[in-house]
């Protein structure tokens, strides 16, 4: 592998084929797989990770937000596109661009049927979201005869799926919490089944949920963190490839002497002869201030140097006294030798966080092994 001679995102293809079939392996053969892609592919790069997906068998994607769901379009991305989070100002450009919104509310599920009614369309495919116990989007277990009523009075959409989503899959400590949610989740359905006379899909379980409860499986399944190569609890972590490793160069080199202080506001003060290096990577590239004060670090020719002093917006600077090391030579800041999740760890916060908060200005470099 060629060495980085800048701040670069690499992103290895072959480690999210591996947790794709890692996956798609605890899954019977008839369940779909929606691969979820929102936030640029959880920071990565969304065009050349979902191509990938469609290579692997995929059948269906996630987005947050309508804007991300026209670029998959505009990218080539042909297969169906559930926009999880639409707002009614995007109703015309989701039918444009055959995108499938869920329906979480009656505003937005009355909103959507007048604007597909406007357009002229025939059983325009919606998904239904229902709230479990996330209460965060959806309509409630009362609210199933408002579903009903809406959908049977027009020709204009037709549900393709009702969903819900987990609130704590992968805590065990909340596993009764969990099969409360399933429970009602299955309820709804049947509910809503006799009530409309057909079977739209089901699906609830996120990628923790496919790993912790197989039974809930039903129609199809969402991955999202799983397949960037995180399991959210050790044993599934170790079964998983991250895919992003964020790496970039040394600047320049100095030699702090005894006294003499390093950055903004002198945070570091040198309490011995110290050997720094400067990073061209701060916190405008989701390296935060909170990773700063020896919190965190990188890995430089195999050897860990803490982060001296404040995170800057461009660089960060780093203790390399003992190591062998010169200006140009790569840094690795997660990924190959420090697993993105114990880096979040010490900044206090979780992969999610730091993974899709890497600025887009790093470039993404796509690669295989």
């Amino acid at each position: 592998m060629p060495k980085a001679r800048e701040t670069v995102l690499e992103i290895n293809l072959d480690a999210l084929a591996h947790n794709y079939n890692y996956i798609r392996s605890k899954l019977d053969e008839d369940v779909k797989f929606m691969a979820v892609v929102k936030a640029f592919g959880y920071g990565s790069d969304v065009a050349g990770i979902a191509h990938k997906l469609v290579e692997l068998g995929a059948d269906y994607f996630a987005v947050a937000y309508t804007s991300e769901g026209i670029a998959l379009r505009e990218a080539g991305i042909e297969a169906p596109i559930l926009v999880l989070h639409p707002q009614s100002f995007n109703f015309e450009a989701i039918i444009e661009n055959c995108l499938e919104p869920s329906l979480y509310s009656k505003f937005v599920l009355e909103e959507f049927v007048k604007t597909a009614e406007e357009k002229n369309q025939k059983e325009y495919p919606v998904h239904i979201k229902f709230n479990t116990g996330l209460n965060r989007l959806g309509f409630s277990e009362k609210e199933t005869d408002v579903v009903k009523d809406l959908l049977t009075a027009t020709t204009a959409v037709k549900a393709k799926s009702f969903f819900s989503h987990l609130a704590a899959s992968e805590d065990w400590k909340e596993r009764e919490f969990t099969l409360m949610q399933i429970h009602t989740f299955r309820k709804i359905a049947v509910k809503l089944y006799d009530d409309l006379g057909y079977s739209p899909m089901l699906h609830i379980c996120n990628t923790s949920g496919i790993i912790n409860y197989p039974k809930a499986h039903f129609d199809m399944v969402r991955s999202g963190i799983g397949l960037y190569g995180f399991g959210n609890d050790e044993p599934n972590d170790e079964k998983l490839r991250p895919i992003g490793t964020l790496k970039t160069i040394v600047s320049q080199i100095h030699v702090l002497e005894k006294g003499q202080s390093l950055g903004y506001n002198r945070a570091f003060i040198a309490e011995k002869r110290t050997k720094t290096a400067t990073l061209p990577i701060g916190h405008a590239d989701g390296i935060n201030r909170q990773y700063g004060n020896g919190r965190a670090g990188v890995t430089i020719n195999g050897s860990y140097a803490p982060i001296l002093g404040n995170v800057c917006m461009d660089m960060v600077m780093v203790d390399i006294t003992g190591i062998d090391c010169k200006e140009g030579d790569e840094v690795i800041v997660f990924g190959e030798t420090q697993h993105a999740t114990a880096f979040a760890e010490k900044g206090n916060t979780i992969s999610y966080e730091l993974i899709t908060g890497i600025s887009q200005r790093v470039k993404r470099v796509l690669i295989t092994d």
